[in-house]
């Protein structure tokens, strides 16, 4: 497809733009269905232009200080907001127009240091995952749950009314009732954000090893009366946070079988527990006699599970095992695609 590029330039006039960054668009179409064939991610189809919308340059960008950045090509120089000092070699950028009508620039920067190597020397911590405390910690600590969207969900609704009175979908009014609800989006996404960084930094600053649950929140999020909750509450990100700067850092990130029962195991005792109904957050352990917090509880058997799985130096839980098999037992199939014509379809029809 490299090649037909410059037969398809001289079809189409909006195509004459620097070169390099079609030859991205074609990467990451090759990338894509590598994916698909692979098993990773459905079959690619044509993206709305409503939404994100991304460009890629993977050579010639500069920085001019901390205000400007020079694009090759028709684009030139552009004022920016760098908001962190870049010391390293600038490799990819990548621009974003998101759909509130702000613009974001990605910078890829080779710092030419060493990943450190991985040590399991210090603290341990449990992590359970939840909806009235968002997180609960091994050593008693309770994070409560933002509920970012319920913030901000009265206006939300209020933006959203005056968008679907504005039938006419050509108008400029319809188009910028439209920009306002992506800012509301835009904001809760972004506050969202912030909050999950903060709180995986602390407690990957305060810890060596992290323990948690290998939660499935697409199959959680079928539960029609919780999938508004689970989907603001962000657990997915939140790990995904967790695991890269645990190993960005030297330190150790473990996720346990979502089929561990640590809500059913008494912590101290490892024996079952009686089933107790989702309201009863406080309990009297039969066995041991002593009065349990049931997050904190869950929290203490997913540290020590972690912990077990790696002194067996395994990545198997107890129970359940991997529940993740390749889709559709699909092979990767990397061969050389061969073009066989000259020009698009549409041009010789």
């Amino acid at each position: 497809m490299k090649k037909r590029i410059p037969v398809w330039k001289s079809e189409h006039e909006w195509l004459k733009c620097y070169s390099q960054c079609l030859q991205s668009s074609v990467l990451n179409l090759s990338q894509a269905f590598i994916n698909f064939f692979d098993g990773r991610a459905k079959y690619p189809t044509f993206k709305t232009r409503h939404g994100r919308q991304s460009l890629q340059y993977p050579a010639n960008v500069k920085l001019l200080g901390d205000s400007e950045i020079k694009f090759p090509g028709k684009l030139g120089v552009v004022k920016a907001k760098v908001h962190r000092d870049v010391s390293g070699k600038l490799k990819t950028v990548t621009l974003s127009r998101m759909p509130d009508g702000r613009y974001y620039a990605s910078l890829l920067i080779e710092d030419g240091t060493e990943k450190p190597k991985s040590s399991r020397e210090g603290q341990a911590i449990g992590i359970d995952l939840g909806l009235m405390d968002f997180a609960v910690t091994s050593d008693g600590s309770k994070y409560r749950n933002p509920k970012h969207l319920a913030k901000y969900e009265r206006n939300l609704k209020r933006k959203q009314r005056k968008l679907s009175r504005k039938k006419d979908k050509t108008t400029g009014k319809r188009l910028k009732a439209k920009r306002l609800v992506a800012r509301v989006h835009s904001k809760i996404s972004r506050v969202r954000e912030d909050f999950l960084h903060k709180l995986s930094r602390k407690i990957v600053n305060e810890n060596q090893i992290v323990v948690v649950e290998n939660l499935c929140v697409k199959n959680m999020v079928k539960n029609h009366n919780l999938a508004k909750s689970i989907s603001d509450a962000g657990w997915g990100m939140f790990c995904t946070m967790l695991k890269y700067k645990t190993e960005a850092e030297g330190k150790v990130y473990v996720e346990v079988g979502r089929f561990f029962p640590s809500t059913h195991l008494c912590s101290e005792t490892l024996l079952p527990l009686p089933k107790m109904d989702l309201s009863v957050r406080m309990f009297d352990c039969p066995h041991c006699g002593q009065k349990h917090d049931r997050d904190v509880n869950a929290a203490i058997n997913i540290r020590n599970e972690g912990l077990r799985l790696l002194a067996l130096g395994t990545s198997a839980a107890a129970l359940g095992g991997n529940v993740r098999p390749k889709r559709y037992g699909r092979k990767s199939t990397t061969a050389e695609a061969v073009a066989y014509e000259e020009g698009s379809p549409r041009s010789i029809a």
